[in-house]
């Protein structure tokens, strides 16, 4: 059996833009992305720990060490700048193996979305 569990979380990160004219998706630091084990194109889930929406996006590669975070299209309508969210990335595994994997946990820095 396969169960979806937990691959991938940047925990606590400002929205630096909102762009509701924009085809959609979220721009992400590519070097969060690359901290967190993400890809450009994959599904994610993004939860406002200021308003509590849940909305499902895709990611875009954002300029490294720019501590981008943008919402785009109609995500943009789900956020304020300076809003800080979680951004999580799961992924399908067999029963046995999900009680051992270990996800890829980012912690930046909630005022400049780097990692120290």
């Amino acid at each position: 059996m396969l169960i979806q569990v937990v691959k991938s979380k940047i925990h606590r990160v400002r929205v630096t833009q909102a762009d509701l004219n924009y085809i959609g998706s979220i721009t992400i630091d590519e070097d969060l992305m690359q901290e967190a084990n993400l890809l450009e194109g994959e599904r994610v889930q993004i939860v406002n720990i200021n308003n509590g929406e849940r909305f499902e996006t895709y990611i875009i590669k954002g300029e490294k060490k720019s501590g981008m975070i943008c919402l785009n299209g109609p995500a943009a309508r789900r956020v304020a700048v300076n809003d800080i969210i979680i951004i999580i990335g799961y992924g399908y595994m067999d029963f046995e193996e999900a009680k051992t994997f270990k996800p890829s946990l980012v912690f930046p820095n909630e005022e400049t979305n780097l990692i120290d």
